[in-house]
């Protein structure tokens, strides 16, 4: 019955890719609507998106109750947020503008019992409500996932150095930021091509995952190829959109 109410998420080996997309709508029909479609996982976007503290524990009841597993996109680094997803059910957490290998670090920090800073409650929904007892609560806390955003040229630079850092799973590759850093308006431009390429083949040294956001099934194949396998494609607006708008396409064989 305890295993029950815990939702491990076991990063992907190199072999194997993970497929999932943002969700941007504070809702948790959209969870389980999601969770009937079979992706392995989905990263609710509370760096960009509107939730606050009582959407996010509904959307991880949610996943939970359909066996998605559910990571957060915090809103900064802060330790007050990665305590809060992580209490509440997170399989983990991605965490936006790390720039170097000592934001890294604190990242991990923020998300770890033993050797971190992250505070203790086993009364949480990650403790199963004070059921699990604090050495098996710490064992399976210490499980999340900490996905470290490198979108910045300070990122690019330092991405190796912050691949090694112990807790790191791996990197999602924040494009649009990275290309604004450059003071750049397109992700295509041959300078942000040139420093994600850098980044592909650093995760690839290290054997991190290597996770990127991307928006048509090209641009995923692309990736793919690369040595990606950790892919967050879209989001449910995104997707609401493209099926909303298939459906203004000439129908044919209707009298």
């Amino acid at each position: 019955m305890i295993d029950s109410l815990v939702l491990p998420y076991a990063p992907p080996a190199r072999d194997k890719v993970h497929v999932g997309t943002f969700v941007k709508t504070p809702s948790a029909q959209v969870i389980e609507v999601l969770g009937l479609a079979g992706l392995d996982f989905a990263v609710l976007d509370a760096e960009h998106a509107p939730w606050d503290r009582g959407t996010l524990d509904l959307a991880l009841i949610a996943g939970r109750a359909c066996g998605l597993p559910l990571l957060v996109r915090l809103p900064d680094r802060g330790a007050a947020a990665t305590l809060m997803v992580l209490d509440q059910g997170a399989a983990g957490v991605v965490v936006p503008h790390v720039d170097s290998a000592a934001d890294a670090r604190d990242a991990v920090a923020c998300a770890r019992y033993m050797g971190g800073r992250r505070g203790f409650s086993g009364s949480s929904r990650a403790g199963c409500y004070g059921t699990l007892g604090m050495a098996e609560t710490v064992r399976r806390g210490d499980r999340a996932v900490v996905i470290v955003q490198i979108e910045s040229e300070a990122a690019v630079t330092s991405a190796a150095e912050i691949l090694a850092v112990p807790g790191v799973a791996g990197v999602l590759i924040g494009r649009a930021d990275l290309a604004l850093s450059m003071r750049l308006t397109s992700t295509q431009d041959p300078r942000v091509v040139a420093a994600t390429d850098h980044v592909v083949k650093a995760a690839l040294a290290a054997g991190r995952l290597l996770g990127v956001a991307v928006g048509t099934d090209a641009e995923r194949q692309r990736f793919l190829a690369q040595g990606a396998n950790w892919v967050v494609q879209g989001s449910d607006q995104s997707l609401l959109r493209q099926a909303a708008a298939a459906l203004r396409q000439p129908a044919t064989g209707i009298d």
